[in-house]
Formats: C-alpha cells, sequence, structure tokens
C-alpha cells in the first residue's frame, strides 16, 4: 500500500491530472478526469484500477479517457496482479476541494474519514425517509380534507314522495323536434313525486335511480331545480315507535321463571319453534300460530316470560304499551300500530310485545265521545295488521293482559290471536321453586326451609315471593348479619302480608 501512494500524490486531486512519461524524461499532459477518487494505472487503451487499492476506493475503466503512464516496476508487477485476479472495481464522487486536505492526512485519517461520510450518508438516507413519510402522512390529510370540503359542497336533497309510476308508449311520440330527444330518454318509466312543500310534479325523466327499484310510497331526495331523483332514502317510521324498539336484548332465561313449566311450553311451540326450525312446520305442511294471548292476574310472570322468549329466539324485541297506542289526535294511534308492524317486518326475525291489552282492546260499544271513536279506530287497525301479515313471516305477536274478560271477541277468535295461554296463581311447589330462584345470589343459610315458606305464603304470587326475598334481605342488613336465615325469610313473609290488602277481585 505504501508503494502505491507514491504514485498516488501525482494523480490523487479533486480533479486528477494524468501525464504521461516518455523514456526520454518528458512529461505530457493529457488532460483531467473530473471528480474521480483513487489510484489509477493505465495500460494500453484499456483503463483498469489497481485490484489492490479498492480500499482507496479505485474507479471503473469508463471513467478517465485512455491514456498511458508509465509505472515504475513494482507499480507494473502489482497491475498485473491485479489484471490477472481483478476485483470488482469501485466508484465514489468526490466533492471539490478536498484533495489537498487528503492529501495531508495519513491512511487511518482516510479511513476514520470515510466511516464518518458512511455515517452522515446513514443520517441523510433517514432524514429522507422521515421526510417521505411526513410527505405520505400530509398527502393522505390533504386527500381526507379534500373529501369533507366535496361532501360540503354537496346541495341538500329535497324530498319527496313517489306517488304513482307510469309507464311510457314508445310509439307514442310526439310530432315536434324538440321532444325527440326527450322521450329517447323515458326508457317506459315516468314519475309522479310530491315534494314536502306541498308541490306535484311529473318526471318524464326519473333520475339515477333506476324505476324498477321505485314504488309508489318510496321516499326520495330529488334535486330541488331539475326534480331528478337522485337517491332513495330509508323508510320513515314514527319516533316513538323506534323508541319502542329494545337495543339492548334481554337476559332472562327460562331457569329464571318458576312454576311455570306448561306455558313456557306452550310459548314455545307457538313462538320459539317457527321461527327457530321454520322446516319442521314446512315438511308436516301446518301453519303456525300468528299470536299468543297470555292472561292472568298481576304478578304472574307474564312480562317475564315474553322477555325470555324473546332472549331464546335472538329477534328484534318491540314493546308496546296498550296506553301509548291511545292518542289525542283522530288517526294517530291508528299510524303508531302500521309503523310498529312495519318495523317489525323490515327488521324480522321480530317479536311485537303488547302490554295491557285492554286498553286499546275492549268489547266496542256505541258511544258520542270522540275519545272512545278513537280507541275503537286503534283496535280496528290492530286487528287489520293481526290479519294483514301472512303466517309464515318471522314477526310473531304477544299480548298480555289482567282482564281477558272485556277483551272484543274479533280479538280472541282464531287466526289472530290463536294461542291462549292462562297464568294462574303459583302453587305451593311453584312458590318454593319461585322463592329458590330468587335466593339463588344470596347468601342463605343451609337451615332455610323453602317448603315451609311456601306454605306460609299462601295466595302470594310470583312477584310477592320475589318481594319476600328483599324483605328478608333487607331484614339481614339492618341486624348486621352475614347470611340470611329462616327467622329472616318468616319476617319477610309478615312484612309482605301487611302490606297485602284484601283479595281483590280484579274482573267478575
Amino acid at each position: 500500500m505504501k508503494e502505491m501512494l507514491v504514485v498516488h500524490h501525482l494523480i490523487f486531486s479533486s480533479k486528477i491530472q494524468v501525464f504521461k512519461n516518455t523514456p526520454s524524461g518528458c512529461t505530457q499532459h493529457y488532460g483531467t478526469a473530473p471528480r474521480v477518487w483513487g489510484l489509477l494505472s493505465l495500460a494500453g487503451k484499456e483503463s483498469n484500477a489497481a485490484s489492490s487499492c479498492r480500499d482507496l476506493m479505485g474507479v471503473h475503466a469508463g471513467c478517465v479517457p485512455p491514456v498511458w503512464h508509465v509505472l515504475t516496476t513494482p507499480h507494473r508487477q502489482h497491475w498485473q496482479r491485479g489484471r490477472r485476479n481483478p476485483l470488482p472495481p469501485a466508484r465514489l464522487p468526490l466533492q471539490d476541494g478536498v484533495g489537498e486536505e487528503v492529501l495531508k492526512m495519513s491512511t487511518e485519517e482516510i479511513v476514520q474519514r470515510t466511516r464518518l461520510l458512511d455515517s452522515e450518508i446513514k443520517i441523510m438516507k433517514s432524514e429522507v425517509l422521515r421526510v417521505t413519510h411526513e410527505l405520505q402522512a400530509m398527502k393522505d390529510k390533504i386527500k381526507e380534507n379534500s373529501e369533507k370540503i366535496k361532501v360540503n359542497k354537496t346541495l341538500p336533497y329535497l324530498v319527496s314522495n313517489v306517488i304513482e309510476l307510469l309507464d311510457v308508449d314508445p310509439n307514442d311520440q310526439e310530432e315536434d323536434g324538440a321532444n325527440i330527444d326527450l322521450d329517447s330518454q323515458r326508457k317506459g318509466k315516468c314519475a309522479v313525486i310530491k315534494t314536502s312543500t306541498r308541490q306535484t310534479y311529473f318526471l318524464p325523466v326519473i333520475g339515477l335511480v333506476d324505476a324498477e327499484k321505485l314504488k309508489p310510497g318510496d321516499l326520495v331526495g330529488v334535486n330541488k331545480d331539475s326534480y331528478l331523483i337522485l337517491e332513495t332514502l330509508p323508510t320513515e317510521y314514527d319516533s316513538r315507535v323506534k323508541a319502542m324498539e329494545v337495543d339492548e336484548r334481554p337476559t332472562e332465561q327460562y331457569s329464571d321463571i318458576g312454576g311455570l313449566d306448561k306455558q313456557i311450553q306452550e310459548l314455545v311451540e307457538a313462538i320459539v319453534l317457527p321461527m327457530n326450525h321454520k322446516e319442521k312446520f314446512e315438511n308436516l305442511g301446518i301453519q303456525p300460530p300468528k299470536g299468543v294471548l297470555m292472561y292472568g292476574p298481576p304478578g304472574t310472570g307474564k312480562t317475564l316470560l315474553a322477555r325470555a322468549c324473546a332472549a331464546q329466539t335472538k329477534a328484534t324485541f318491540l314493546k308496546l304499551a296498550g296506553p301509548q297506542l291511545v292518542q289525542m289526535f283522530i288517526g294517530d294511534g291508528a299510524k303508531l300500530v302500521r309503523d310498529a308492524f312495519a318495523l317489525a317486518k323490515e327488521k324480522a326475525p321480530s317479536i311485537i310485545f303488547i302490554d295491557e291489552l285492554d286498553a286499546i282492546g275492549t268489547k266496542r260499544f256505541d258511544s258520542e265521545k270522540a275519545g272512545d271513536r278513537e280507541v275503537q279506530r286503534t283496535m280496528l287497525e290492530l286487528l287489520n295488521q293481526l290479519d294483514g301479515f301472512q303466517p309464515n313471516t318471522q314477526v310473531k305477536v304477544i299480548a298480555a293482559t289482567n282482564r281477558v274478560d272485556i277483551l272484543d271477541p274479533a280479538l280472541l277468535r282464531s287466526g289472530r290471536l290463536d294461542r291462549k295461554i292462562e297464568f294462574p296463581m303459583p302453587n305451593e311447589e311453584a312458590r318454593a321453586r319461585i322463592m329458590q330462584i330468587h335466593s339463588r345470589k344470596m347468601n342463605v343459610s343451609p337451615d332455610v326451609n323453602y317448603e315451609e315458606l311456601a306454605r306460609c305464603t299462601d295466595d302470594f304470587n310470583g312477584a310477592q315471593c320475589k318481594a319476600v326475598c328483599v324483605e328478608a334481605g333487607m331484614i339481614a342488613l339492618r341486624r348486621g348479619a352475614t347470611e340470611l336465615t329462616h327467622e329472616d325469610y318468616m319476617e319477610g313473609i309478615l312484612e309482605v302480608q301487611a302490606k297485602k290488602k284484601a283479595n281483590l277481585q280484579y274482573y267478575a
């Protein structure tokens, strides 16, 4: 390497000067090879970098013009060894003005300087990569903001209803040439719409929506200037009907209900089985019941069983209360019933649970009061909806009432509410089971005798049996106990019995 450095100072510079030494000792200048760093060994018309100088960044043969340079004997021998076993040449640009500084450096300093340059290159590459990532992030943000601006610049639609769809005879064309293009764009369908401004328009050209996808009564968005239909809108339902939909699925299970095994079996056969195993009914060729009427005294588990049924079928659960359907304005209650059944049909499979059916389902009678006539109109709409939808649809109706004796016979006939399920007062065994169910999560002493408690709770319904468990827990809490004893339950029975009035006759 030291022998090579002897010649290195002759040609090493930011702009290498290439000379030719003649035998007579004259030196001839052949030109300049700019921005090349390395030791050149030139022979004939072929320029070759010395193989041992690759650490000093030798250059490729095409970097300099083919000129002669007479080497001393050691250098010529070294060049011949490199020619027999050539190594891949290396290239490196050199900045202007560095040559004089490098000439004064030792080999170790040059190697250190090279390492520093490599580190700077890595830093610059990482910086370029970071800037590239920032640029891409900014481009994505610009694209997102551009889309937002485009959406904000979109003109609002005018809400309209499709009144009628008309077929146009293609042979019926106007003689006027101004209508030829219009007729060619009709494609056999025209529409009549009514806007929210209470104006009716005839559209010879429907717009961007396929005419086959439209039907009378659909809600559409039209351009406020040309009135062309741009988009179909979702069906509009009454906000009160949407509030009736139960968002959170009920969590009750059949195991949470005690003493109603027969009623559970009847409800499963009428509601759950047709929704989960529809093919069984199709194989037998029978039609499942349209609806179920649950009747019985208060607190016997009618609503609880309806929630458990909805949880087992994984169906949409709409809870309608009878008093909610009684509205002040004429026709408002009937509209609620229509919207409720339409929403249930859209979100099928679904269950419509009408609690306190006697609020709107009473027997019809002659009355001069407008309120009574409105209630009857609401019941007539309910009768129409029960007969209107097909029995094979995934929409089931469950109704509950305490006064089955005052219901209109039209509601109770077969074909509407086919299955009638009675919920009687629980017997002794059922009362014991109910108290065991409501005491499962309590810290109860092993000496509690539920059979004896059931004998002491005669004429208690399911809700009152639950109240006994709650009162027993409160009594144990007052005395600072860690578990409930049999005496706590007995005191709870006395508390509930004291609050319970005499047996009520709910209906004659």
